[in-house]
């Protein structure tokens, strides 16, 4: 593998990682653009690192899956709110998680499963806005 396919990988990678924490940086959630692109990034260049140097590639995915829980589990906060506990923090612990997941499958070059992961990932947040604009719960209380 050349420096040049690297580099395309750590770009991709990049690029992948700004598209699904473009969403959560505009919704101003605890981890944004800059998150998910360096979780991605470094995902993408843990499964390089291990491919270049003979290391087992499921040994490297798990402890990045392993990590990326640590850093997910960051992201989740409990409040009481009301005599009721509120878990806020879930989606963004779970948009990581794909994230390195995507990193991984760039890094190994499995460039069209990664787009479309990507891709899936923003539809999926982008599903939230929507229900939030257009909630069923709000047209039956307005009638």
């Amino acid at each position: 593998m050349s420096e040049i396919e690297f580099l395309i990988r750590m770009l991709l990678a990049v690029i992948l990682g700004g598209i699904i924490g473009y969403e959560r940086e505009i919704n101003h959630k605890p981890a944004g653009l800059r998150t998910h692109m360096l979780v991605c990034l470094g995902s993408c260049i843990f499964m390089i690192v291990s491919m270049k140097f003979d290391v087992d590639p499921a040994r490297v995915a798990a402890g990045v899956v392993s990590g990326i829980g640590f850093i997910g589990a960051g992201t989740i906060i409990a409040e009481k709110q009301k005599e009721k506990e509120i878990v806020h923090g879930i989606t963004t612990a779970a948009g990581l998680w794909a994230t390195a997941g995507i990193g991984l499958l760039v890094g190994i070059g499995e460039y069209f499963l990664a787009v479309t992961a990507a891709l899936i990932v923003a539809c999926i947040l982008w599903l939230r806005i929507t229900k939030k604009r257009f909630s069923f719960r709000e047209v039956v209380n307005k009638v």
